[in-house]
């Protein structure tokens, strides 16, 4: 359908040309300007009922304009004054589309419809431009995590919804990650960090709920996997250019001691001048305080090999906090348990907690916050279904 449309018309927009690739656009302008036959109607109005915008056209378009990259908005995020003939263009763009959407038609209901901007005119233009220079721009502004993965970064569309208040405990360690995140989005030095630890601590948890709390200070997470290290450097450059905050994210992190990525991200850590960005922070988590694994025969038949070893416990050196995310004890587990218990209203006394717990943990593999909230998530799905556990 969208070679078709192109056989009757250019895209009339100047700023809001991205829009354009839009279906219910290119049906509206096909209809509204070249077209008004009943195949052109058609099509529109399958357009328009696929995209769920039948009973709210102009809200359906205002979160198309508000979440477009464009010359506008990149300026605006950036913070630069748009020059008064961009300001000139994107007035017209918008007057444009409000007139091609308000057309009124008893069938669409498309002009009695709520949206964003009013009237879409001069005093659209200084909304955008304040919401802009706040929020940033584009899908850097929309989506709050993206995933970086061969040479291309894309939006992870359903992240991790955790909050600071869901993880219980590691008081002392999550009072670092956030001070040094502060420090990171008032513009003051900040330093690289690894999360190390036993597994099901919350280390990478504790990552996605500092996101989520500071999702309305442009902080934004980019995950990349240890398969694409070697791009980190062209990854940290590209997201320089952004004027939003960035965390690096490398999950559950480890190398091997010939790995070629090993000098790659050394060299990102802060340790050369191309290497350092104000916007950029690595953050990366994993089960060993030294993510080199050491070979012993290499140590052994290595003729400097306390230099081969303080070569490879560089690389965590690189990174200026390091926070360990200690394994729990019976005491704090027990602890946890309690408060996601209160936090959900379950039904059931301490003494049935603590029970229920440790038969958990002995059929599970131990105990840890993970192992506390899968139990969590089991006791409030048989409250759900209004049956006993059965542990």
């Amino acid at each position: 359908m969208c070679e078709t449309m192109n056989n009757y018309t250019n895209n009339p927009f100047t700023v809001l040309g991205g829009i354009y690739q839009n279906p219910v656009v290119r049906a509206l302008v096909r209809l509204r300007l070249t077209d008004e036959s009943t195949e052109s109607e058609r099509a529109f109005l399958r357009a328009v009922f696929e995209e769920d915008a039948q009973d709210g056209l102009l809200e359906y378009l205002s979160q198309l304009i508000l979440y477009d990259e464009n010359p506008f908005s990149r300026a605006c995020a950036r913070g630069n004054a748009p020059s008064v003939y961009l300001v000139r263009a994107m007035k017209d763009d918008l007057a444009l589309l409000y007139r091609l959407a308000t057309v009124k038609d008893d069938r669409y209901r498309i002009d009695a419809t709520q949206n964003l901007f009013g009237f879409w005119d001069g005093a659209t233009v200084k909304f955008l431009q304040a919401y802009y220079a706040q929020n940033g721009y584009g899908a850097w502004m929309k989506y709050r995590a993206f995933r970086f993965a061969g040479g291309t970064v894309s939006p992870i569309f359903s992240p991790s919804s955790v909050a600071l208040s869901d993880l219980k405990e590691y008081a002392r360690e999550k009072a670092e990650v956030r001070d040094n995140l502060e420090n990171f989005l008032c513009g003051f030095p900040f330093s690289d960090m690894l999360l190390y630890g036993d597994r099901g601590t919350g280390k990478s948890s504790t990552v996605h709920a500092m996101v989520n709390e500071f999702f309305s200070q442009k902080l934004r997470l980019v995950e990349i996997a240890k398969e694409d290290l070697l791009s980190l450097p062209a990854l940290k450059t590209q997201l320089s250019e952004i004027p939003m905050k960035f965390l690096i994210f490398i999950d559950d992190f480890s190398l091997s001691e010939d790995d070629p990525r090993f000098s790659t991200l050394k060299a990102c850590l802060q340790g050369t001048m191309e290497g350092h960005a104000d916007n950029v922070m690595i953050v990366a988590t994993s089960n060993r305080r030294h993510i080199v694994e050491e070979n012993f025969d290499t140590r052994k038949n290595s003729i400097h090999a306390g230099d081969s070893e303080q070569e490879l416990l560089s690389l965590s050196d690189r990174f200026g906090i390091t926070v360990l995310f200690s394994a729990v004890n019976k005491q704090t587990y027990q602890s946890i348990l309690l408060q996601m218990a209160r936090d959900e209203s379950l039904p059931y006394s301490e003494e049935q907690l603590q029970l229920y717990g440790e038969r958990w943990a002995i059929l599970h593999g131990g105990r840890s916050p993970r192992r506390a909230k899968q139990l969590m998530d089991y006791l409030i799905a048989c409250k759900k279904k209004g049956i006993l556990p059965q542990i």
